[in-house]
Parts: C-alpha cells; sequence; structure tokens
C-alpha cells in the first residue's frame, strides 16, 4: 500500500514538471512575440518589425534551452508553489533576467540585431508569464480559503495575540496549509506603534484591553496566543481576558522549543491551569546543582514516578557519573528507561526494580553501587486511598525511608534528599501523618550518621502529576461533565513538577544535615476556580456546557493546607523562594523506640494503627473511628 503510494507521489511530481516544462517554453514564446508586439506599437505587419520577428524565431530554440537550464539552476521545478513566499519570487526574478541578459549576449555574438527595449521588454513578460504561473495557484487557495470558505462555514475566525515574527509565520501558516481551517481575523498585540497596521492582510485592532471587544465583533472561535517567553503576570492577564470570551485557547511554547523551526499551528499547545498561576518559575542555579550532582553516583527512589522520573530527566543533563533509578512499578520505569537511553545515550544509566520496603533489597542496592547522593521520592501519596489502608502508608511511606535512610548512613552517602509535603504540618489523614514521621526520621538520622547530610523538602500540590486534580478535571471535561469538585471553598498551594524538581535539586546544594526546605509558592487557589477557568479555557460555559458538581470533603482533606508550622520559623537562602525551616525539637531515642510499635502495628494489620500513629506526632488530628 505505501509502495503505491510512493509511486502514485512520484508519477505525480514527474507530471507537474512536465506540465511546467511545456507552459514555459510556451511562455519563452509568448514572451518574445509580445516584445516585438509592444516594441512595433502593437502591430506585427509592420515592415521594420518582419526581419526582428524573424530573428527572434531562429534563435527561439537556442534561447528556450538556456532558458529551462536556468529556471532549473534557480530550482523554479522542484519548489513547492503552494508554499511560495518572497524567497521564490527572487528567484523567479533572478532567473528571468537572466534569461534576458543571456539572449542579449548570444544575439550579440551571433551579430544578429534587435531594438534594445526588446530585452527590457523580454523581462518584463517573461516575469509576468513565469510568476504568473507559479503564483496563481496560491492565490485561488487564499481567495478560496479568505472569502469563499467562510460563506459557507467552513473556516474557523481566530485572533492572534502579538504582531512579531511567530505571528507571521503563523499567520502564513494557517493560508498555505488547506488542512487547516483556521482564517485570522484580527491581531492584539501591545504596542501602539503597530495598531492600525496590518500584518498578510490582517488588521492589528487594539492592545490587550480589547481583546473580549475583538473576540465579539470579529466572531472569534479560537485564540493564538503567539508571543514567546511570554512573563508570567502578563500571561495571567491574558488569559484572564481571554477565558470569558468562550472561545479555545492556544498557546506557543517557549522560543527554545522552536528554534529553526518557523511557527506553524502544530507548535501550539492547549493552555494548561499552571498558565493561569502567574508566578515566574522557581529559578535553580544550574552551577550550584552541577557542582554537587557531576561526576558523583545518584540514586532516585521512585524514579518512575511523576516527580522521581522529573528528577532523573533534570539529573541526568547534569552529567552524574551514573544514576541508579530505583522503583517497584516497571511500566513508567522502562519508558522512562527508554527516553533516557535516547535524550542522554552516553549516560550511564542503571534501572533496578524493587521495594524501599524490602530492607534487604535496599541494603543490597547501596552495598553495590554506594550511591554519594539519594532523592528518595518513593512513597503512597494518594490521601483518601491511604486512608482506606493506613497500614500500608506506613509500612511504604515510614519504613520504606528509615530503610533508605539506614543504609545510606552504613554506607557513607554524603546526601540524602526525602520528597516531604504540606500535608505534613499539622496533619489530617494518614499520609500527611506518615510523611510527618519520615521529616522525623530524617532529623534522627543526622544525629546517628553525621557524615551524611539528610534533609527534606516540602512542597504543595504538583499540577499534572499522577493522582493530581487537574488530569481528572481534563477527563471529565473531555467526557462532558460533569467536574467534581469536593467543596467550592477549599483551597490549595499549587506549583509545576520542574518547579518541585528544581526545589529537590537546590536543596541538595544547601543541604547541611536536618534541614526541611520549603518553597514560597505564591498565593493559594481555590480548585473551584481551577475547575471553572480550565472549563473556560476549553471553550466552555462552566455550569451550561459542563455542569459542575461538589461532592464534600473526602476523608483525611483540609480545607487548605498550611506549609510550615509556626514554631518552625523561616531562614532564607540564597534563592528568595526557597526556606529553611527550623527543625522541631523531639525525644530522638523514644521516637525510634516508638518506631519499633508502629512497625508491629503496621506489619500485623492493626486497626489501631491511627491511634499508634497520633503517639508519635501530637499533631496530628485523627478521626474517631
Amino acid at each position: 500500500m505505501l509502495q503505491k503510494k510512493s509511486n502514485g507521489n512520484e508519477t505525480a511530481k514527474y507530471i507537474r514538471i512536465a506540465v511546467l516544462l511545456i507552459y514555459d517554453i510556451l511562455a519563452v514564446f509568448l514572451a518574445e512575440i509580445i516584445s516585438i508586439w509592444t516594441r512595433f506599437e502593437f502591430s506585427l505587419k509592420n515592415e521594420q518589425c518582419i526581419p526582428y520577428l524573424e530573428t527572434a524565431v531562429r534563435y527561439f530554440w537556442i534561447n528556450v534551452c538556456v532558458t529551462l537550464v536556468i529556471f532549473a539552476i534557480m530550482h523554479l521545478y522542484n519548489s513547492l508553489w503552494k508554499y511560495a513566499s518572497v524567497q521564490e519570487l527572487l528567484n523567479v526574478v533572478v532567473a528571468c533576467l537572466l534569461s534576458a541578459a543571456l539572449q542579449s549576449l548570444g544575439m550579440h555574438m551571433l551579430q544578429w540585431n534587435m531594438p534594445r527595449s526588446y530585452y527590457i521588454l523580454y523581462f518584463f513578460f517573461l516575469l509576468a508569464l513565469i510568476t504568473g504561473s507559479r503564483f496563481v495557484y496560491r492565490g485561488l487557495r487564499i481567495i478560496r480559503h479568505n472569502y469563499l470558505g467562510i460563506s459557507v462555514g467552513k473556516v474557523v475566525p481566530t485572533m492572534v495575540i502579538g504582531a512579531g515574527d511567530s505571528a507571521y509565520f503563523l499567520i502564513k501558516n494557517m493560508e498555505n496549509s488547506p488542512q487547516i481551517r483556521n482564517r485570522v481575523a484580527c491581531v492584539i498585540d501591545a504596542d501602539q506603534n503597530k495598531i492600525g497596521s496590518q500584518i498578510l492582510g490582517t488588521p492589528i485592532v487594539g492592545n490587550d484591553s480589547k481583546i473580549p471587544w475583538a473576540a465579539e465583533k470579529y466572531g472569534v472561535r479560537e485564540i493564538f496566543i503567539a508571543i514567546p517567553n511570554l512573563p508570567g503576570a502578563r500571561k495571567k492577564k491574558i488569559l484572564e481576558l481571554c477565558k470569558n470570551t468562550g472561545c479555545k485557547i492556544k498557546i506557543l511554547p517557549s522560543m527554545a522549543q522552536i528554534v529553526n523551526e518557523e511557527v506553524s499551528v502544530s507548535n501550539f499547545r492547549e493552555v494548561e491551569i499552571e498558565d493561569l498561576l502567574g508566578r515566574e518559575p522557581v529559578k535553580t542555579n544550574l552551577d550550584e546543582v552541577m557542582g554537587y550532582i557531576a561526576g558523583k553516583v545518584v540514586l532516585v527512589t521512585g524514579g518512575g514516578g511523576s516527580i522521581g522520573s522529573e528528577l532523573c530527566r533534570q539529573i541526568a543533563a547534569h552529567h552524574p557519573a551514573q544514576l541508579i533509578i530505583f522503583d517497584i512499578y516497571e511500566n513508567t520505569t522502562y519508558d522512562l528507561q527508554q527516553e533516557l537511553k535516547k535524550n542522554f545515550p552516553k549516560l550511564n544509566l542503571v534501572v533496578l526494580i524493587g521495594s524501599v520496603r524490602n530492607t534487604h533489597r535496599v541494603d543490597t542496592v547501596f552495598a553495590d553501587y554506594k550511591p554519594a547522593i539519594v532523592f528518595h521520592a518513593a512513597a503512597h501519596k494518594h490521601v483518601p486511598l491511604m486512608e482506606d489502608s493506613p497500614n500500608e502508608a506506613i509500612k511504604n511511606n515510614v519504613f520504606g525511608t528509615y530503610n533508605v535512610a539506614m543504609a545510606a548512613g552504613r554506607t557513607g552517602t554524603e546526601r540524602m534528599v526525602l520528597i516531604s509535603t504540606d500535608k505534613a504540618v499539622n496533619p489530617t489523614n494518614i499520609m500527611g501523618a506518615s510523611k510527618r514521621i519520615c521529616e522525623m526520621i530524617i532529623q534522627g538520622m543526622q544525629h546517628r550518621f553525621t557524615k551524611t547530610n539528610y534533609v527534606a523538602v516540602r512542597f504543595g500540590n504538583v499540577l499534572g502529576s499522577n493522582g493530581s486534580v487537574i488530569p481528572l478535571f481534563k477527563k471529565q471535561i473531555a467526557e462532558g461533565g460533569p467536574v467534581t469538585v469536593t467543596d467550592k471553598n477549599i483551597i490549595r498551594y499549587f506549583m509545576t513538577i520542574p518547579e518541585a524538581v528544581s526545589l529537590v535539586l537546590q536543596a541538595g546544594a544547601y543541604a547541611k544535615g536536618g534541614e526541611i526546605f520549603v518553597l514560597d509558592m505564591g498565593e493559594p487557589v481555590k480548585i473551584d476556580d481551577m475547575a471553572r477557568n480550565l472549563i473556560k479555557l476549553s471553550g466552555y460555559e462552566p455550569d451550561v456546557d459542563i455542569p459542575i458538581v461538589y461532592t464534600g470533603l473526602r476523608p483525611g482533606e483540609k480545607m487548605f493546607e498550611e506549609c510550615l508550622k509556626e514554631e518552625e520559623g523561616l531562614q532564607k537562602t540564597e534563592n528568595d523562594l526557597i526556606f529553611i525551616g527550623k527543625p522541631i525539637e523531639f525525644d530522638q531515642e523514644e521516637f525510634f523506640e516508638h518506631l519499633k510499635d508502629l512497625k508491629k502495628t503496621a506489619y500485623e494489620d492493626d486497626p489501631q494503627m491511627k491511634v499508634v500513629v497520633k503517639r508519635l506526632v501530637p499533631s496530628y488530628r485523627v478521626e474517631k473511628e
């Protein structure tokens, strides 16, 4: 089937070239005749005209052969003329100019006289005939796409925000591609000097404040934001204006992702809810990260998960001596392995399957590979599920962390970084309480193994991670709703996966032992607002096209999350968005003794697990069963 299709394409290509060759032969002949006809006052019966006409006909075969060779050299037979631009037009001009010049030279060498004006006229007539043949198809397509298409409702009226190079290439791409149904009706730009002018015939109608007005006036159904590297604050402002227009919105990624490519519709992505956060991404000092990762053996537990996999990607880019991925779930881990092999072919990569709950397996991994740096991301994190299986949360989160921390200390690991959560502060669920115990383990281990720097990194909800609310909302919107929100007033702090990983990597650079690092995540966000914004960004109206249903708080959920207990205090770091919480003092000997009871309770699947946890974490607010 593919072979037949390929043969068909080849045949069509040769037919197209043959048609162009025949047309060009006729064009050369007509250019010669019309030039003489014009020179002699639009008459070929003039007695003075006849000798020149005979000379032109005699030289025709030489002229046509030379001209066809010039056209071939100038790529006039292998260009895609439906995408013709200034470069193709320039090629046609140069080719016709060379044809006229070489004709003049040839006739002079043969001592065949022609009027001097003939060569100038010949150039212009040949240029008109050749240009017409090459650009008439594109012109007809533009007329059909821009004028005829809209009358039958086949095109999508579109607004482009930004009047720079990206907008130019985007509009050009929409005009040229028959598969694209978008017709750009108007352009928005913040530069007052551009307002009132046009891009490829499309008017620039106003600044950002005119977005709602222009969307209504021009019947816009889709909006393309064509401003690469758009600052977070302005992006949020633009999206706030766009989301109430009822239009589907797409945004251009950063310019770094489209370097050396002309901007096309396919470059644009759907607007994500993180675009509305209005906060600049956390900046990581790459030199600091490189300073302690480059040339070191690095282990990432839970490396196949959302945070773990992004950790592996960023670590791989910082030239570790060896990267070890340790995870119990082989499917996502295998996918990550293939991705890293492709993107980092020189990376010394080891992928191991196993559970952090298996003490012998963990000890063996540390003994065999002796990692200098450990990022511990393996954990159960789903709050409602862990409420129903509290013993599993303790087995995996607490004693998985204990196993890794002990192995790190025994083998002389330089740094161990625990991935924690804001749910560990005044926890109301077993997942958060288990993570608070993990933080206490890290602080306790710092006194047992002084050669290893143990730290924890605490952050809020991660947008787009497995099990997070945004993928659920997207799925519900795609299915036509309803979108489920637990409570209208519930709020959360949010950050992107790359931001979370930047914080983790930076924490490793700052680690001195026993710290809990906290990110300033900006203003909290109402989940209800996120749901409504996501519906609007998808081109629908909340409670009209997509209903929102409030289901009530799930077991263990808070109305709001805290980032730092008051008694922990805050200490600044070199990064203005990263802080260190002062460790809370506790009786470490008593704590580790209680851990033995906790382990016994967990592995006996004792239903009183939450009560036992309360003894270790006094701030844990456990519901009475």
